[in-house]
């Protein structure tokens, strides 16, 4: 903990998870985060194990998937930090997991729009912030998934949501190169938090048939992000896999 005393870093989908798990190893590496959610209820919740680094946090509720809510969210994280060092595109969500021809139109335009317009709205915010900021640039970091390379079954509207956003990340990539922002993208198989509880209770393969899954620690998820975050700008991760060992991801299918 050097040089990122004063980073500033901003997490989406932080009142649980993932994102709250992320949230937490960032203020303990030293960084001012803003947290972010829709509920300040959970997001309170979340910081009850920040202990002394809580005074380094700002909890705002936000919808990813409303742009003006989006708007006031990076505007509220300038007027309190002065600027922002790294975004984590984590808000995400699922559909319930029906066939491909019973996939209701709202569950899929919620999916859609938290997991990939989201993330876009987030992006687009950060890249008028991170540009006009001195010094100039920054490091955004998307949350892909297993599901970004290969389906589950009955996943469709995830799945797109997620293949969506490795395109967005490279075209993030690309289009942040003038400004000094970098963008990455970590993608998560298995990792034990309350979205992959079916995992530990069995899943449907491919094959047809339900099996129990491996998990790992969410913890090391974060520390994998927080490992992301602190390369300097002249480097990056560009894709990161990370895995329960013995998932079936490799071979699947």
């Amino acid at each position: 903990m050097t040089e990122q005393v004063n980073k500033v870093a901003l997490v989406t989908g932080a009142g649980s998870g993932i994102g709250r798990a992320t949230a937490l190893a960032l203020l303990r590496t030293g960084y001012r985060v803003v947290m972010t959610g829709r509920r300040l209820s959970t997001l309170k919740t979340s910081l009850e194990d920040a202990g002394s680094q809580a005074n380094n946090a700002l909890l705002i509720e936000c919808d990813v998937r409303d742009p003006e809510s989006v708007a006031a969210l990076f505007t509220q994280t300038r007027d309190h930090f002065g600027r922002l060092d790294v975004l984590f595109n984590n808000a995400g969500t699922g559909a319930p997991p029906v066939p491909l021809e019973d996939v209701a139109f709202e569950h899929w335009r919620a999916t859609i729009d938290t997991n990939l317009t989201g993330a876009f709205l987030c992006t687009q915010q950060a890249f008028k912030l991170m540009k006009a900021q001195s010094p100039m640039g920054g490091r955004i970091i998307n949350n892909g998934s297993i599901s970004a390379h290969a389906p589950r079954p009955n996943s469709a509207p995830y799945t797109a949501s997620k293949h969506a956003m490795t395109g967005l990340t490279k075209s993030t990539s690309l289009d942040g190169r003038k400004y000094n922002i970098a963008c990455g993208q970590i993608d998560i198989g298995n990792a034990a938090t309350d979205m992959a509880a079916p995992m530990q209770r069995g899943v449907p393969q491919a094959h047809g048939e339900i099996a129990v899954e491996a998990v790992m620690d969410v913890e090391h998820v974060a520390q994998a992000v927080v490992q992301m975050a602190e390369l300097p700008l002249e480097s990056n991760i560009q894709f990161m896999t990370i895995m329960a060992t013995k998932m079936p991801f490799i071979g699947r299918g």
